[in-house]
Order: structure tokens, then C-alpha cells, then sequence
């Protein structure tokens, strides 16, 4: 009596190509979501730290010049937010679940009092003194 075991053998390798497969493609979007923000944060500060010093050496940068290259630096933060939701879909659902310009209709509006609960890690424990703790 023999027992059949191929049919379950392609089907584990199957689904662990399936798995490889979604793994490489979120390590190539990961890849290219941080490519993007180095590649814009170094285009837009790079000429700032280059005038910077240049400017500590040798005084001859003009003052106009440094404050467009340092408005550049300040384009590079206002792009983030930009970046972020369009690579990323879980700070997209995260932006959509705060903010109301953002939010789906069906989806509730989270309360004040939960929001708060949920940053100051404040909620139910044991009263801790400083000889407890010692």
C-alpha cells in the first residue's frame, strides 16, 4: 500500500513561492519609497550644507542665495507628508482614520477620550510609589 505524497508537495511549494513573491514585493516597494525620500531629502538640503560651509570659509555666498537654498530644505519636509500616503497604504489609513478631510463615510470618527487614553499610556494600574519601585 503505497501513500500518495506528491500532490501536497507542489502545493507547499507553491505557496511558499506565493510568499516569496509578496515578500520581495514589499521589500521593492519598501526599497523604492526610501530610495524616494533619501533621493528628495539629499536634492533638497545637500546645496544647503555645501553653502553652508562654503559660506563659513570663504564669506562670499550671497544672503538671498542662502535663504532660497534654505527654503528648498524647508520644501523637502512639506513634501514628507506628500510621500508618504502615496507609497505607504498603512499611513494612508492611518491619516484617513484621524484626519475628517481623509475619512471614508461609513468609517466612525475616533473620540477625544480614546485618542488620549491611546497616546499618554495612561489607563488602569497598580499605584506605584518610589519604595515599590526601589
Amino acid at each position: 500500500l503505497q501513500v500518495p505524497c506528491a500532490p501536497s508537495q507542489p502545493v507547499a511549494g507553491s505557496e511558499s513561492r506565493r510568499f516569496a513573491n509578496k515578500h520581495s514585493k514589499k521589500a521593492l516597494k519598501a526599497s523604492l519609497t526610501l530610495g524616494i525620500l533619501l533621493g528628495m531629502f539629499f536634492v533638497a538640503w545637500l546645496p544647503f550644507f555645501v553653502t553652508n560651509v562654503t559660506q563659513a570659509v570663504c564669506s562670499c555666498v550671497p544672503a538671498s542665495f542662502f535663504d532660497v537654498l534654505t527654503w528648498l530644505g524647508y520644501c523637502n519636509s512639506t513634501m514628507n507628508p506628500i510621500i508618504y500616503p502615496l507609497f505607504m497604504r498603512d499611513f494612508k489609513r492611518a491619516m484617513g482614520k484621524y484626519l475628517p478631510c481623509c475619512r471614508r463615510s461609513g468609517e466612525p470618527r475616533p473620540s477625544a477620550i480614546s485618542l488620549s487614553m491611546r497616546n499618554s499610556n495612561s489607563g488602569p494600574r497598580a499605584a506605584t510609589s518610589l519604595k515599590n519601585v526601589l
